[in-house]
């Protein structure tokens, strides 16, 4: 997990500039319209919607607009239907490769993933080939300024599973109900956030040692992550911390 959560948290601080061109804001709708679609607009009785609703809060989505894209979602306005679909593939190197997308025209959207896979040097695999790889599951990032056992005592009443070390942070993973719960219960305690999301965790990584191989496997998730339908990719490398700073330098 080690390399796929570090990248995760690089790309949530560059997303000030994603914001500027509004593709976060428009990212972060449709995950609030869909999730209210699927679970209904209650926030306390649709716990990924509380997530996606906090996630676009905390990236200065207006109120008014997130409210209306539960509205949508749940029917009071009329909208868009997305359809919820996921991409699997192969990265230079082997690295399993799996894309979340809300898309309005499933065929655009598809022949425009397998490009980004197939002049990157990696490939779309057939349904099924990679997913069995990942869980679903909730990553709440922490600074590593903060005390370990104080962050075990309060996540383990809150759904903690896992703690990972990723030098600067903390990676904690929990099932992804219990996401929105233990990252209140954590900024309760005056802990700070520093991202939180619902996400798929690889089961097993792929080491990268080359310099030349994690740049490649990082400039197709950086394609497949700036594509306007694409919400969220997911891969299963793991890079040592001075090899992916080189890599993102």
């Amino acid at each position: 997990m080690s390399g796929h959560s570090k990248w995760a948290t690089i790309k949530h601080k560059k997303g000030a500039a994603d914001v500027k061109r509004g593709k976060l804001f428009a990212k972060l709708i449709r995950q609030v319209e869909v999730a209210a679609r699927e679970g209904g607009g209650d926030l306390d009785a649709n716990p990924t919607l509380r997530t996606m609703y906090q996630k676009a809060r905390d990236a200065s989505v207006p109120v008014d607009t997130i409210d209306r894209a539960v509205k949508r979602g749940t029917g009071e306005l009329e909208g868009v239907t997305y359809e919820q679909m996921a991409y699997e593939g192969y990265a230079p190197g082997g690295v399993a490769v799996l894309v979340d997308v809300l898309t309005d025209n499933r065929n655009r959207t598809g022949s425009e993933i397998r490009s980004i896979f197939t002049r990157s040097g990696g490939s779309l695999a057939e349904p099924g080939a990679v997913a069995w790889q990942f869980e679903r599951k909730g990553l709440v990032v922490v600074p590593r300024t903060a005390d370990e056992d104080e962050v075990m005592v309060i996540g383990l009443d809150h759904g903690l599973e896992d703690v990972a070390d990723e030098g600067d942070t903390w990676a904690l993973t929990c099932e992804a109900t219990s996401t929105a719960d233990l990252r209140d219960a954590l900024q309760e305690a005056d802990i700070t956030v520093e991202s939180f999301d619902i996400t798929m965790i690889p089961t097993a990584t792929i080491p990268l040692a080359a310099a030349d191989e994690a740049k490649a496997v990082l400039r197709v998730l950086d394609e497949l992550d700036d594509h306007d339908d694409v919400q969220a990719v997911h891969a299963n490398f793991d890079i040592p911390d001075d090899l992916l700073q080189q890599a993102t330098t």
